[in-house]
């Protein structure tokens, strides 16, 4: 008799055992069902709200990246609740738990809620938006991502940076607007300087007649700087957002081959051999 109870009490457990496990899995893949049909929905809506709203495509993808943020937090909610009902327990006493453990512990989740209204402030202010090139926390970048807790930066050498927005407490936004090109270049001091400009002008007219990116000048503003062994002379311009690189390469590459058609040198360090008596 006493085999048998301990039998039957054996496979009672062991039943629901696998009926929790079952129900926990179950829950577990509704939850990744649930989450992935609610990201292409979040997707597909602000796909139709870049079509038929006049707003910029880097302020949509940065609410776009923040609502499945807050999506997938709020469906984290729902799964432990779900968990919790499974296992019968009380919400009440949880909750009431919950209470006494976040009184214990809410010195050290100060960061926390500072890095949530924080980057709450960030985003109604507009400061960054992704693919913006930023300068946060002393690390400059690309944003890929303004979190409810984090910001992600895209470092130019390729490292994904996780800052805290807490730790945001000044933007360098450098994307408002067009971007300055400026480049400097250096002469010899037998070289007339005035005809040097008049060329290096020529050379900045004729750039900005064929390349598009150019929204302003580019301009000889003259001489700059006199150096030891050179004149340095600056070119300063405007060009579209993230592109002033690429146009910075490409006017010097032109100025460095009309002074050299023109006979003008560019002076660099000259290795004199001296024998010895």
């Amino acid at each position: 008799m006493t085999e048998w109870l301990a039998n039957g009490l054996w496979e009672t457990l062991l039943g629901g055992a696998l009926l929790i496990a079952l129900q926990v899995i179950l829950a577990f893949i509704g939850f990744l069902i649930a989450r992935a049909i609610g990201k292409k929905i979040i997707t597909r809506s602000f796909s139709r709200m870049e079509n038929s709203r006049n707003m910029h495509p880097s302020r949509l993808q940065t609410l776009l990246k923040l609502s499945i943020n807050v999506f997938s937090y709020v469906l984290l909610f729902v799964f432990v609740t779900v968990i919790v009902g499974i296992f019968e327990l009380e919400i009440a006493p949880l909750i009431a738990s919950a209470g006494v453990v976040g009184l214990a512990i809410g010195f050290g989740a100060q960061g926390l809620v500072s890095d949530i209204v924080t980057g709450f402030f960030i985003l109604l202010e507009k400061q960054i938006d992704v693919e913006d090139y930023v300068t946060v926390a002393g690390i400059d970048g690309v944003v890929e991502e303004v979190g409810l807790r984090t910001t992600q930066i895209r470092g130019f050498d390729g490292t994904l940076h996780f800052i805290p927005n807490r730790e945001i407490s000044t933007v360098n936004n450098h994307s408002r607007g067009n971007m300055r090109a400026m480049i400097d270049i250096g002469i010899s001091y037998e070289d007339n300087a005035e005809e040097a400009i008049r060329i290096l002008q020529a050379v900045c007219d004729k750039f900005a007649a064929e390349e598009p990116l150019i929204k302003e000048g580019p301009d000889v503003l003259g001489v700059q700087a006199l150096g030891d062994s050179e004149v340095t002379i600056r070119i300063l311009g405007k060009t579209e957002n993230m592109e002033q690189w690429g146009i910075e390469r490409k006017l010097r590459l032109l100025c460095k081959q009309a002074l050299d058609e023109n006979g003008i040198e560019i002076p660099y360090p000259h290795q004199v051999n001296v024998e010895k008596q």
